[in-house]
Formats: structure tokens, C-alpha cells, sequence
């Protein structure tokens, strides 16, 4: 591999299709947690390395359950990814986010049931702070890159990510609507967890495609209705994309890469070798003295 990419994208495979990527490789990335979800695809855009990585496989044949959210973060880690963009297509739960809209959300809610939350298992614990789960200055840089595409966009807003693959019920989507969520999806949760625990900055950019089934004006979501918005979208996606590249900054300016440093719980003498050594991309930078 060459320079490293600025950052990375994790969404449908349609978004690395423009035609203005330059250079482009694919990796293979195999991780302690399996493969990832597709081959990582880097390529340049706007002069910068920028890499793609198709979260529900390539063709989509992973459903929401089935994605391998562990290998697909350590893989963009192990490649030397520090900053993370997710763009994922959500439904509406409020009437002002109006389909076609886009939301850049401060907020999560996890209401997934059967994932894999973490890569702290095994014999090594970390407690890791989420108060605010998005990285806040990255997600400000995706803002100005969406707005510039003249759709209209939110900053701000609860994400409240269901396991899928089926959608809500009314029953359900009138109670997300009482508890304050703004839009609702299938996959932020828990990669966006999994990226802080990787100490790497994760943003995410939501296409709204639906109001769910809350809305008595509006038709229900369904997957037909979903993809065709989100084809629709696409172009707004990769011109942010483009924009993002274009006036990305080199250097991060958070807090973000040392999230583990008041985490790890576990006394080093009793971390087995082998759990060491499927973490240590993680946390050897924590435990180089021992």
C-alpha cells in the first residue's frame, strides 16, 4: 500500500463508483475477528488517499445482523485509517427531517439485541466513555462538505439503531418518536462503538429515504422505496465525499486516539499472550512498559 488514506467510508458499494477515483487498489484485510465485509477499495480522490469499504458486501448480502462490525473496523485500522465517515441511509422520526434530507447526528441509541459490541473480550476489559459517541469535530467537517451540496441538511439529532433486518412496527415507531429519537437504522450501532474503542474518529453521514411508519401522510417504508432514495442520493453522497477530500485536515484535533487511555481495567500480568496478541493493535501502545 502507498500513503496511507486520509479516511475512510464505510457504506454502499455504489459510492466508490465515481468516476473522478484515481489510482485505485483493493486490499484483502484478514483480522483476528474474521474478514471484513468486502475488500477495502483505496483510490484518490481530490489528490487525497481515500478508502471505501462496502459494509453490507459487495451485491449487499450481508443483512444488518450478519455484518462482521468487528473485522470491518479493525481492518481500516490495521490499514491506518484514523478517521471514520459512515454513510448510511436512515428513516425520519420527526417531521422536520423530510426525506431527502440529510442529518449528521450527536447522538446514539442502541436497540440491537444480538451483535457483537465490542473487541474487549477474553480475559481483557475495557470501560470506554461514550457520552458522545460521534466525534464532534469531524462531524462538524461533514456538515460544511454536505452543505456545499445545496441539499438541505441537519447537524444534530438522536440515531436510534434497531437489529433489522425487518422494519419497525407502527407500535414501535410511535414509541421512538415518544423517546425524543430523531432517525432510525439498522448498522450505526455498534460500529460506531467499535470505532471509539479503536480510538478512531467516526462520523456519520444519514441519507433520509423514509418517515419509517409513524407518519399517517406519508407511504411506509419498504426496501423498494428505501433503495430507489437512495439511489437518488447517491450523487449528493459523492460530492460531499469529494468536497470532504478536498478540504480534509491533515492532522486530528480531538481527543479521539487515546479514548483507551482511562479504559483498559485489566491488570497486564493477567492478559493470556493470546489475547495480547489479537488486541495488540489496540492497546500496545498502553502496555509497551510491562
Amino acid at each position: 500500500m502507498t500513503r496511507k488514506p486520509v479516511f475512510a467510508v464505510i457504506g454502499g458499494s455504489g459510492l466508490y463508483g465515481m468516476p473522478d477515483l484515481e489510482d485505485v487498489e483493493t486490499h484483502q484485510v484478514d483480522t483476528p475477528f474474521g474478514l471484513p465485509s468486502s475488500p477495502i477499495i483505496i483510490g484518490s480522490l481530490a489528490g487525497r488517499r481515500v478508502a471505501f469499504l462496502a459494509r453490507h458486501g459487495e451485491g449487499h448480502i450481508l443483512s444488518p445482523s450478519e455484518i462482521n462490525y468487528r473485522a470491518n473496523i479493525y481492518a481500516l485500522k490495521a490499514i491506518g485509517v484514523e478517521r471514520i465517515v459512515s454513510v448510511s441511509a436512515c428513516g425520519s422520526l420527526r417531521d422536520d427531517y423530510e426525506p431527502g434530507h440529510i442529518v449528521i447526528p450527536d447522538q446514539l441509541f442502541d436497540f440491537t439485541k444480538d451483535r457483537k459490541r465490542s473487541f474487549f473480550t477474553d480475559g481483557l476489559v475495557a470501560h470506554v466513555p461514550v457520552a458522545d459517541p460521534f466525534c464532534r469535530d469531524l462531524s462538524a467537517i461533514v456538515v460544511e462538505a454536505t452543505r456545499t451540496t445545496g441539499k438541505r441538511v441537519h447537524s444534530g439529532g438522536t440515531f436510534i439503531t434497531i437489529e433489522g433486518p425487518r422494519f419497525s412496527t407502527r407500535g414501535e415507531s410511535h414509541t421512538f418518536r415518544s423517546w425524543g429519537m430523531s432517525i432510525i437504522g439498522m448498522t450505526t450501532s455498534p460500529e460506531a462503538f467499535l470505532a471509539k474503542e479503536a480510538e478512531l474518529c467516526y462520523a456519520v453521514m444519514a441519507h433520509v429515504t423514509d418517515y419509517d411508519v409513524w407518519h399517517a401522510g406519508e407511504e411506509a417504508v419498504t426496501a423498494d422505496l428505501v433503495f430507489k432514495t437512495v439511489v437518488a442520493n447517491l450523487e449528493a453522497a459523492q460530492d460531499a465525499l469529494r468536497n470532504l477530500a478536498a478540504n480534509f485536515p491533515t492532522e486530528r484535533d480531538c481527543d479521539c486516539d487515546s479514548t483507551l487511555s482511562t479504559s483498559l481495567s485489566t491488570h497486564p500480568d493477567k492478559i493470556s499472550p493470546e489475547t495480547r496478541k489479537r488486541l495488540g493493535l489496540l492497546v500496545d501502545k498502553y502496555f509497551t512498559e510491562n
